[in-house]
C-alpha cells in the first residue's frame, strides 16, 4: 500500500508518497513526470514518516542543511537507482555536472560506459525531488539546464544553498 500527503513549501505544493516506512516519491505540483511511480490507489494519510519529511523540509527551506535524512526508497531501474544514489552524495551547497556523474558511474561499474545524456535521463526521472538533490546537477559549461520542477525552481533551490548560478 502506498500513502500520500500534500505539503506546502516555498517551491510550491509538494506531494510526498510512502510505503509507510520509506519515502518513495516527492513531486512539486505541475512538475514533469509528476507521480509517475505513484500507485493509482494511494491513500492520503498522515504518517510519522511524513512528519519527518516536513521537519526536514522546514530546516532545508530555512536555508540550513538538515542533519538527518528520512528513509528513501525510490522506484526505478538499477541504472537510475545508481545515479540517484550518487546524487545523494553531492554535498549541500555544491554542484556537479552530468558528465562528472557519468564518469563516477563508470568508475563504480568497472568501466561500463554511459553518457551524460543517459545520466540526464535518470536525473530527470528522479521521483524524490529535493531530498534526492537532482537540482545540484548542471551542464558542462555551468549551464543551468532543465529541471522537472522548472528551471526557476532549480535556481531558487541552488540560491537557497548559497550557490549563485
Amino acid at each position: 500500500m502506498e500513502y500520500i500527503q500534500k505539503i506546502e513549501s516555498p517551491a510550491g505544493i509538494l506531494t510526498v508518497s510512502s510505503d509507510g516506512k520509506n519515502i518513495s516519491g516527492l513531486w512539486i505540483e505541475g512538475q514533469k513526470y509528476f507521480g509517475k511511480t505513484l500507485e493509482k490507489d494511494a491513500l492520503e494519510q498522515n504518517l510519522p514518516i511524513f512528519e519527518n519529511v516536513r521537519e526536514w523540509l522546514d530546516i532545508y527551506f530555512s536555508g540550513k542543511e538538515p542533519d538527518f535524512m528520512p528513509l528513501l526508497m525510490p522506484k526505478g531501474s538499477p541504472f537510475q537507482k545508481s545515479i540517484w544514489n550518487n546524487l545523494c552524495k553531492i554535498p549541500y551547497g555544491k554542484i556537479t555536472t552530468y558528465g562528472e556523474l557519468a564518469k563516477q558511474f563508470e568508475l563504480e561499474n568497472e568501466g561500463k560506459k554511459t553518457s551524460a545524456r543517459a545520466v540526464g535521463g535518470a536525473v530527470g526521472h528522479n521521483p524524490i525531488s529535493i531530498l534526492i538533490p537532482c537540482h545540484r546537477v548542471i551542464g558542462k559549461n555551468n549551464d543551468i539546464t532543465g529541471y522537472a520542477g522548472g528551471v526557476v525552481t532549480k535556481i531558487k533551490l541552488l540560491k537557497l544553498e548559497g550557490i549563485n548560478p
